[in-house]
């Protein structure tokens, strides 16, 4: 999980850098990226451990599809949970949040 870590350290420092103007982000690029990179952790953590299935580099995923299909086969329990959790994050993360840019507001509690 050493690549998966390093890119989620680097998505939490791409947001700290970022300029704030009360409860929202003065700047959507700097989230995006960061939102963008955080979703890269998720992939680098499940390819470390389809990887450590026994899978070669060349094997893993290459589409949001195919990780559907590695995580079901390979990593998954019955129950969908994962699966359903990788799609949550897939949504929030790398659509809404990188493709969109749709969330530039801080929620304080």
């Amino acid at each position: 999980m050493k690549e998966a870590l390093r890119y989620l350290n680097n998505a939490k420092e791409i947001l700290k850098s970022a300029a704030m103007e009360g409860k929202f982000y003065a700047d959507k690029k700097p989230v995006r990226e960061a939102f963008g990179t955080a979703y890269l952790a998720i992939l680098e953590a499940i390819n470390e451990k389809l990887i450590s299935k026994g899978l070669t580099e060349k094997e893993l995923p290459k589409s949001v599809e195919e990780y559907k299909k590695a995580l079901k086969k390979h990593i998954g329990v019955h129950n969908g949970k994962l699966l359903k959790e990788f799609n949550n994050l897939y949504e929030s993360l790398h659509i809404y949040g990188y493709y969109r840019g749709g969330i530039d507001r801080v929620i304080l509690l």
